[in-house]
């Protein structure tokens, strides 16, 4: 289909039920009719959300950085009260308390507001609200959507990661301590979504490539104290890492060198789809490399739903890795074919209950018998 105009007049979907669904007149006849009309007010409602997540956005960031959060963790407060303590507006902070109460992150009490259990999770939640203020960098960059889509644009966000096109020399420590503080907060919660969901049972040593500060390490170290584990990363960045003694620390680039040898089990814990496909290809043979025979290697990261559009990962991580410029959210199968075109083999995809926070995907090194066989049978 050739897009011919790109102006506002009415559209005429192909298909009958998406034809009936454009039609205002059809809308009416469902808004009138028991058992549709509850379908047409959801579908409104749905809608409506969509035009105006923005909104809701920056009013969650409103009330982090205004910590009116916070402020009624000790418990309710009224508007006036909570005005003064953020040095608000009394009429502007009722607006806000009433849109964060609409969004069920705060009750209203009569005239006084409360944490809702919805606000009370947001606030235990590791590393959350550090990624709300973080996304400031990422509305900048969608200001303008159509020119960031058409690749028009020069994003902010690819100069926030330190390693995204490859770190060059030491970096500045408020730049180290940045990159560091929101890995480790965010890799609490992707360490306990994947080891709920896999097994290192009869590993012996585990290096973690891009492990950041070690969040995943200690997390491994909690359900496997008898498992030896090493951390390779930048070195400012391993400077950094609150490990027990024992972890084997090397800093480095995997774009630089070859990955250390002497671990059975190596992890890329969101490291993949930071990195365009030829870089992603030339880590996993380094990793292929790096790793004995029925050594495996564990890919931890969001992922597209791929044929089938995940509502997490296909919007906020396939455009965030979008503005970075270089990563890319695949799906399960894109990350199992660049496994198998490497040499790993027996790729399984643990389930996860969590899918927006990480998917798991174990492949093995084939052992010499298997790598002859396969040799073998690829020849005839």
């Amino acid at each position: 289909m050739v897009l011919t105009s790109l102006d506002d007049s009415p559209a005429r979907p192909a298909g009958l039920i998406n034809r009936l669904a454009a039609s205002p007149a059809f809308q009416s006849f469902c808004a009138r009719v028991p058992g549709l009309r509850g379908i047409a007010r959801r579908e409104g409602a749905a809608l409506f959300d969509l035009m105006q997540g923005f909104v809701q956005s920056q009013v969650l960031m409103g009330l982090v950085e205004l910590r009116v959060l916070h402020l009624l963790a000790d418990g309710p407060a009224s508007a006036d009260a909570l005005a003064a303590r953020a040095q608000v507006p009394p009429q502007r902070m009722q607006i806000l308390l009433q849109a964060g109460a609409a969004m069920r992150l705060l009750r209203r009490r009569g005239a006084c507001f409360a944490l809702a259990r919805r606000g009370a999770a947001f606030l235990a939640v590791p590393g959350l609200q550090d990624m709300v203020r973080h996304h400031r960098v990422l509305y900048q960059d969608l200001a303008d959507p159509v020119a960031f889509i058409r690749g028009e644009t020069d994003p902010d966000l690819a100069r926030f990661w330190p390693y995204v096109f490859g770190a060059s020399g030491p970096m500045a420590p408020e730049v180290t301590a940045r990159y560091s503080r929101l890995m480790a907060d965010s890799q609490t919660l992707v360490a306990e979504e994947a080891l709920a969901h896999l097994s290192l049972k009869g590993a012996r040593r585990l290096l973690d490539v891009g492990g950041g500060t070690g969040a995943f390490l200690r997390a491994v170290r909690a359900r496997y104290p008898g498992l030896a584990l090493a951390l390779f990363d930048l070195p400012d960045v391993v400077a950094q890492a609150a490990l027990p003694a024992d972890v084997v620390r090397h800093g480095g680039s995997f774009r630089d060198g070859a990955l250390p040898e002497g671990a059975d089990v190596i992890s890329l814990v969101r490291v993949l789809y930071d990195h365009a496909d030829a870089t992603v290809a030339a880590l996993l043979r380094k990793v292929h490399a790096a790793l004995p025979p029925g050594g495996r290697v564990l890919v931890i990261e969001p992922m597209s739903g791929g044929a089938k559009p995940d509502p997490q990962t296909d919007v906020y991580f396939a455009i965030y890795t979008l503005a970075m410029q270089t990563g890319r959210t695949r799906s399960v199968e894109e990350i199992s074919a660049l496994l198998r075109d490497t040499g790993f083999d027996a790729i399984s995809r643990p389930s996860g209950r969590r899918p927006y926070l990480a998917r798991v995907i174990e492949a093995r090194k084939p052992d010499a018998a298997q790598e002859k066989h396969s040799t073998s049978v690829n020849a005839s």
